[in-house]
């Protein structure tokens, strides 16, 4: 069984824990949250979303980046762990030398849902990434078979889930066009990618 080292931690010392072991963890009201290692069906979801984002961000000379498993900070002892963040060049340049973990709210937020992680993704992850005003976050369920996109508008997020025939609608990447190799829709893509028999 695996415990955590400390029962209370600063947001500060948080940046800078040496927890002694290779596990990762969220800081949610001043505790550490272990993050269970992911499935390989989840890599490989991930994978495919960053790579797929950033060829977009290269076709369109953007400055943006696309991170991994970086931290935001969501409230005064809380940093939650992201499967996928889109911030911009400032952004990154402010944590050149620090713990990635942003402060100001990331472009575009992914999580893709794990069985442990349903109630984290739509719920508390939702309301925290409002709070701190995530323009954009997506909710990626291959449990569900959908991808929900969630829109902050007057503080809230307005919501649109696409199926298996539909293409995803992005406000952060309005052209977002994930190449169709042996799947007409971004949607299959996406599940499709956490799946090793797809075969030719």
């Amino acid at each position: 069984m695996v415990t955590t080292p400390v029962t209370s931690i600063t947001f500060e010392e948080y940046l800078t824990y040496d927890h002694g072991n290779d596990f990762h963890y969220e800081l949610v009201d001043g505790k550490l949250e272990l993050m269970n290692p992911p499935t390989i069906e989840h890599f490989l979801i991930v994978d495919f979303l960053d790579t797929a984002l950033k060829a977009e961000i290269k076709r369109c000379n953007s400055t943006w980046l696309c991170f991994r498993e970086s931290g935001v900070r969501t409230g005064r002892n809380k940093s939650r762990l992201t499967d996928l963040c889109v911030v911009t060049l400032e952004q990154a340049r402010e944590l050149l030398n620090a713990s990635a973990v942003f402060e100001s709210p990331p472009l575009l937020i992914v999580e893709v849902v794990s069985p442990e992680s349903v109630k984290r993704d739509y719920r508390h992850k939702r309301s925290e990434y409002a709070a701190l005003e995530v323009p954009e976050y997506w909710i990626v369920d291959p449990i569900e078979a959908k991808i929900s996109v969630l829109l902050l508008e007057d503080g809230f997020y307005e919501e649109t889930i696409f199926i298996a025939s539909e293409q995803i609608g992005s406000r952060a990447f309005p052209e977002l066009a994930i190449p169709a190799a042996h799947f007409v829709n971004a949607v299959d893509q996406v599940f499709t990618a956490g799946n090793l028999s797809q075969g030719s």
